[in-house]
């Protein structure tokens, strides 16, 4: 029974998730709060690993996702379920947009979907960034101000933009970085 909600969850995921892998992470938050498969701390780690591997995020995601909820069969469903709405439309819009792509309401209403897609993709930064770098139960705890960020993570998210917006290198030159800086802070007692 997993099984068929998993693919049944990340197939609505697939299906209304416009404007690429970050839009799924709304639905994934959502589904993390449902179902407790996965916590959003995971979800930060799915995001983590999802764009430092090959492939589509929202596919590696969905991998993930369904990996840690039912092992190996549970990720390829997650998967299968996720893609499956895509290759519907896909194939049906290819059949009729040419038909259609003059249309002004066809325009409009494509115009009302990239709006769509970049509300969907900050409310996900957002909450990566609530995740990442903000820690309210501590704050909550100790009432200090300084324990509510994770100042060490702001440090290196602001120095990894600014270097990857001047130093032309491949991205995953920034990434094994970043492992290895966050191994030192987690190990080291940096």
């Amino acid at each position: 029974m997993i099984y068929l909600r998993l693919f049944w969850e990340f197939f609505k995921t697939g299906l209304f998730s416009i404007g690429g892998g970050l839009a799924t992470l709304p639905f994934l938050y959502e589904m993390s709060n449902k179902t407790g498969w996965f916590t959003h701390a995971d979800i930060a780690d799915m995001i983590a690993i999802s764009e430092s591997t090959p492939g589509a995020i929202g596919i590696n995601m969905s991998t993930y996702a369904g990996y840690i909820t039912a092992g190996v069969p549970g990720g390829l469903i997650a998967t299968l379920g996720l893609g499956s709405p895509c290759v519907i439309i896909i194939l049906i819009i290819a059949r009729l947009l040419a038909r259609f792509q003059d249309n002004v309401y066809v325009q409009k209403a494509l115009y009302g979907l990239r709006a769509a897609s970049i509300a969907m993709i900050s409310a996900a930064c957002i909450n990566v960034v609530k995740v990442s770098l903000i820690h309210i139960p501590a704050f909550q705890a100790s009432g200090s101000l300084l324990d509510l960020f994770d100042l060490r993570a702001i440090v290196l998210a602001v120095i990894l933009y600014f270097s990857m917006r001047k130093i032309k290198i491949h991205p995953i030159a920034f990434l094994a970085a970043s492992a290895v800086i966050g191994i030192i802070f987690r190990f080291g007692g940096v």
